[in-house]
Order: structure tokens, then sequence, then C-alpha cells
């Protein structure tokens, strides 16, 4: 594990408030998380990184098997998640992790709508919530912390993960 503390200062350089790596075992993946997306959040089918665009929760579970270890990282309302989890996850790639994969937080807004395919693959990943992932469970079980926000004054907690190997 010592190689991946460099990670973990990379994640705060690039402005995560914390971060850790986990094993991916602690990933939850559940097939109500979506449900939420679709019935609650403005984004869905908005984007090619939301869905019913993004992984359904049986891939999303199919595709952690193939892994061990995984990065989380935690941010605030200041923390860029959604660019910071694509540059993360290049670093951790160019080191020789040729599995590693990113999930974000959130609707990407990089463009005012997709076209048929992303024009900025480079910069964008799923969110782990499209994917199925339950963030909350995922967070508790990691020792983060993370609560629903009851009006738009409570401060937020968000998250996003690197697969590395």
């Amino acid at each position: 594990m010592p190689a991946y503390t460099k990670y973990i200062r990379s994640a705060k350089k690039l402005g995560a408030k914390e971060a850790k790596i986990i094993p991916v075992r602690s990933i939850v993946v559940a097939e109500w998380v979506r449900l939420r997306c679709q019935f609650g959040c403005d984004g869905y089918g908005q984007s090619l990184t939301c869905p019913p665009n993004s992984p359904k929760p049986e891939e999303t579970r199919r595709a952690l098997s193939f892994y061990k270890k995984a990065i989380l990282v935690h941010g605030d309302e200041y923390t860029d998640i959604h660019g910071l989890i694509p540059k993360l996850e290049r670093e951790i790639f160019l080191d020789g992790y040729y599995k590693a994969f990113g999930m974000g937080a959130g609707p990407c807004q990089l463009c005012s709508s997709c076209s048929e395919f992303c024009r900025h693959t480079e910069k964008t990943r799923p969110a782990m919530e499209a994917c199925g992932i339950d963030v909350y469970a995922t967070a508790r079980a990691n020792g983060y912390p993370i609560r629903v926000l009851k009006d738009t004054n409570c401060k937020g907690n968000y998250y996003g993960v690197v697969l590395i190997e």
C-alpha cells in the first residue's frame, strides 16, 4: 500500500479535503440508487455520464469484481470532484495501473448539452451514483461523514473514487 500514498497527496493537491485507499469490496452497489437519479435529479437523461447512459448497477458490480483497491476522495462544496477524478485517474494510469477508472459526483456540466458522443472524454467520468453506487453507505463504511442535506444552507460532503487495481 505504500506505493498508493502518493495518490492521497495528489488528490489533496488537486483540492480534495481527504482521500484514502479503500478495499473495493467496501463499495456498495444497489439498484435503487439509479431510481433516485431518475426521480429526483434534473440531470437525468441530460448527460452521457448520467442514467440512462451510464453503466447500470449490474455492470458496475461486474466491473468492480476486477479490482481490489481504490482511492476514495472526499471533498466539500468547494471541491471540484468532477474535475479532480479524471486528473487523478490519469496520474494513476500513467504510473502503470492500466485498469484505473474513476467516477465522480453529480452530473457533468462541461457542456450545455451533450451531442451523440462526448466531446470531453478526457475531462469527465460518470458519477458514482449514476452507476448505482450507494455513496452514503460507501462513505460511511470507510469512516467518512455524509448526511442528507435538509436545506440549501447545509454544507455538503462530496465523493469520488478511482479504481486502481
